[in-house]
């Protein structure tokens, strides 16, 4: 069985690269790769909502068994079935979608992050106290930096120095390192792709 698992893996692994890499040279090969990437979506599809249900089933036993914050997974379950039915009858376009998404979601998810970034703070603070040395000096001056400088505060606003400072450092410092990050991310994926697809890697063997 793993074996006709890994053959099928790897023979449709090289169908898809071959249609990025010998298009121009066989045309058919783009039909083909279409199809198998549509199928992929498909799939991925169906798994979220495997994942949905599964969320669903989870939250439900915790409602049943009256576990400590089953009110929170009521809620949870109450509001997927209110905004699927909404998105259903009213279309993601209506007004009253938008205002849940503009008033709602987005408001919590400004919340998540502003939490997000005190914890960061708090987190290199602590770093701070148990290895005080000159990365973790620079990264609470970087979260202190980036932190006033994109805070709405009266006596902030009227120091540009501060905001330009900021900026430069976000622009320059963090997105280089972003970039060496995502650049490195990219290869990693690269090398476990063609681990996979030439068989050195088996993890669709059970």
């Amino acid at each position: 069985m793993r074996v006709i698992t890994t053959f099928i893996a790897v023979i449709f692994g090289l169908a898809v690269l071959a249609g990025y890499l010998l298009t121009p040279y066989i045309p058919a090969l783009a039909t083909f790769q279409t199809g198998l990437l549509n199928a992929a979506m498909t799939l991925a599809g169906v798994a979220m909502l495997a994942g949905v249900f599964n969320l669903i089933s989870v939250h439900a036993e915790k409602v049943r068994r009256d576990k400590k914050n089953g009110i929170y997974s009521a809620l949870l379950i109450l509001s997927l079935f209110l905004t699927f039915i909404l998105g259903l009858v009213l279309l993601p376009s209506h007004a009253i979608m938008q205002a849940m998404v503009e008033r709602v979601i987005l408001p919590i998810e400004a919340a998540l992050m502003g939490l997000l970034t005190i914890s960061l703070l708090y987190a290199a603070i602590r770093l701070l106290r148990r290895r005080p040395d000159l990365t973790s000096v620079l990264f609470l001056l970087s979260a202190l930096l980036v932190l006033l400088g994109s805070a709405a505060l009266p006596f902030i606003g009227s120091i540009n120095l501060i905001g330009e400072l900021s900026r430069w450092w976000s622009q320059v410092w963090a997105l280089g390192g972003m970039r060496g990050i995502l650049i490195g991310v990219a290869l990693g994926a690269l090398v476990t792709g063609l681990r996979v697809i030439f068989g050195a890697d088996r993890p669709y063997g059970g």
